[in-house]
């Protein structure tokens, strides 16, 4: 156990003061951990299925300070996504939240500014909710389902992390931001192989950096597959909250003199350089001179990891007295960041310098227009680019920062933002843009009560899963390589309308990239009474928290998913949805099992780990339990609302 009295670092201080039941120690690494979280954070892509869950529950109000973000689905072409944020609203109206229209920001962007507490914890239902450890907060990702249970009171368990220190020293210079620190980190530390670690940043170089440089870093620490990050609230956190008008809510959070970590990592800051992320997933991280000169078709400035205005006043500069050779366009992180962005003169500098300039929301970074052409190169200030997120199956995506997008759409190729810069690229300081009025605040119990729900047609029940029968029989629907990402499993994009009903979101999407005849052949095979199954490699289930790409393959009938490793995320979702996970005795078995191959597994013995595949033509090929033995009865019932449900009956 960790001793209390022992010197302790951040974030075994904030896992300590969050923990359920206020132990007086935490465990040891890898061992069990349970989290009873302040807040909760809903978007409307993740989050209309997640309220139809909560819901289900019967609990008359949330015992979190709950907020519910419309940013996702925010083209509306047709009624459904409407209708949706309607529900949404109604929802928060009877149950306790507040809510956050459509236009008003980012969900990451509005919760770091008006509702992150340093010291305090938040799960959301959006795999970048890391974001707030910029402030000092304990802020984790999870599928909807858990953030619902979390919403009504119930803890969320975790394994408790080895606290991996990075030490910064020195400071950025002009045309490095916070982007490239982090693209840099993820050099260092590889975008795989980090499950059951957190970060935490220490070091001189932490001055350097505001708020939202700490939360950009934060954000993206998700892409590297770690628990969460954290940095120190200190006189950097003050000062953000003072300016924001919430002095009351800063609290110190720092390390303890002679706080130690599982290891540390070393970025000096003034060596960075401007840094970009190849395509596909994050596959190289070099610098940007390396590739000067590559044509480009298009600039997407925004998404929750980097469009605040600090990042946003020196893209202005950049721009100013210029115009762009390519189409470019801007999305603010939040209507207080373009609010404040004009009061400064910069939206006068975009206009004039040819840039699109785009609602307050994710757009582009999930491929909500803004798609790049046929075949075409993007480069892209968002946290993510795999293959076919950006609404173009055949374009390429590459992550660059703020200036460096600038600078590129300035010049029509990629470009060092140095080469245009003289000076440190100061920019103008306004005061920011603090406006509560915008949000909906929670209604009283008394007026909650009178509320009526708001159900479009396009909103559909969540589906009553059956439990896991005794012996699983039928076919491998598809193999896979690794690094299978949600994007693939359940894409966003176009289909993003349809996740407030499964069921056709199921039919219509679920790995229609990887083979479009995959919820055809499983649907079949379910209605014929066989079980489907998956087989892959390692990091099945990396990318976003989106829970649809759990239910959507369970309700195309898929009862078990074997490879060689599954990420944390969706591990939970698939046991929250009735889905057997499982991995190879020997990694190697993978290549013994093709698509469509018949298989059966005796599932009575997931309580012993004894489990064996039986593949036709091949034999037995021993297989272990990926999730907890205390996830075993929730799958055993079909997932956790059944479990839930059956519970509440007894």
């Amino acid at each position: 156990m960790v001793e209390t009295m022992k010197a302790l670092n951040v974030a075994q201080k904030i896992l300590l003061a969050n923990a359920a039941g206020k132990p007086a120690q935490l465990p040891e690494p890898g061992q069990p951990l349970e989290i009873q979280f302040t807040h909760t954070l809903y978007q409307d892509a993740t989050g209309t299925a997640a309220a139809l869950a909560f819901e289900k529950m019967g609990v008359d109000r949330v015992k979190t300070t709950a907020v519910i973000v419309v940013d996702h689905k925010t083209l509306q072409v047709g009624y459904i996504d409407g209708d949706d944020h309607r529900y949404l609203e109604s929802f928060s109206k009877k149950y306790g939240c507040w809510f956050s229209r459509g236009g008003n920001g980012i969900c990451h962007s509005v919760f770091l500014e008006d509702f992150a507490v340093p010291g305090k914890s938040v799960l959301g239902s959006d795999s970048h909710t890391t974001n707030a450890g910029g402030m000092g907060m304990l802020a984790l990702g999870a599928g909807g389902t858990d953030v619902s249970f979390a919403m009504a009171g119930t803890s969320y368990k975790i394994e408790m992390p080895n606290v991996v220190e990075v030490h910064l020293t020195g400071s950025l210079h002009p045309g490095v931001l916070a982007k490239d620190v982090i693209l840099n980190v993820l050099k260092v530390i590889g975008i795989k192989g980090n499950k059951g670690i957190c970060l935490e940043y220490t070091g001189p170089g932490l001055k350097s950096l505001n708020v939202t440089d700490r939360a950009t870093i934060c954000n993206m620490g998700t892409e590297g597959g770690v628990a969460f990050s954290i940095f120190p609230s200190d006189e950097v956190t003050q000062a953000y909250l003072e300016g924001r008008q919430r002095a009351k809510d800063f609290q110190p959070l720092l390390a303890d003199a002679g706080a130690t970590y599982s290891r540390t990592v070393e970025i000096d800051l003034s060596s960075l350089v401007p840094t970009i992320a190849l395509y596909p997933r994050l596959k190289a991280m070099e610098p940007v001179a390396n590739h000067a000169g590559m044509p480009i078709d298009a600039v997407f400035i925004g998404s929750c990891t980097n469009a605040n205005y600090a990042n946003l006043a020196r893209v202005g500069e950049i721009l100013r007295g210029k115009r762009v050779k390519v189409d470019t366009a801007i999305a603010p992180g939040s209507q207080t960041v373009a609010r404040q962005l004009a009061a400064a003169g910069y939206m006068e500098v975009f206009y004039a310098a040819g840039v699109r300039i785009m609602e307050n929301a994710c757009s582009a970074c999930i491929g909500q227009g803004f798609s790049p052409p046929s075949n075409g190169v993007m480069l892209s200030t968002a946290n993510r680019n795999f293959a076919g997120r950006s609404g173009t199956e055949s374009a390429q995506v590459h992550l660059v920062s703020p200036v460096t997008a600038a600078a590129s759409a300035v010049m029509g190729c990629l470009t060092d933002p140095r080469d245009l810069i003289s000076g440190d690229l100061a920019y103008k300081q306004v005061p920011p843009v603090v406006d509560m009025a915008s949000y909906q605040a929670p209604l009283p119990p008394a007026e909650a009560a009178k509320v009526v729900m708001h159900y479009g047609p396009g909103i559909a029940p969540l589906p009553t899963l059956a439990g896991l029968p005794a012996k699983l029989e039928g076919e491998v629907l598809l193999k896979l390589g690794d690094e299978v990402t949600t994007d693939l499993i359940q894409p966003a994009g176009k289909y993003l309308s349809l996740r407030s009903n499964a069921d056709e979101y199921a039919k219509q999407a679920t790995f229609v990239q990887a083979d479009k005849t995959f919820s055809a052949r499983a649907a079949a095979l379910r209605d014929a009474g066989g079980h489907g199954f998956l087989v892959a490699g390692d990091g099945y289930g990396m990318g976003s928290s989106r829970e649809h790409a759990g239910l959507c393959p369970r309700i195309l009938g898929v009862r078990a998913i074997v490879a060689k490793g599954f990420e944390r995320i969706h591990l939970a979702n698939l046991a929250n949805f009735g889905i057997l996970a499982l991995t190879f005795e020997n990694p190697a078995d993978l290549e013994r099992i093709e698509q469509g191959a018949k298989v059966a597994l005796d599932t009575s013995g997931l309580e012993s780990g004894q489990l064996k595949l039986v593949v036709s033509g091949v034999g037995e090929i021993p297989l272990k339990l990926a999730q907890g033995k205390e996830d075993i009865p929730m799958i055993r019932a079909g997932g956790a609302l059944s479990l839930f449900a059956s519970q509440m009956a007894a």
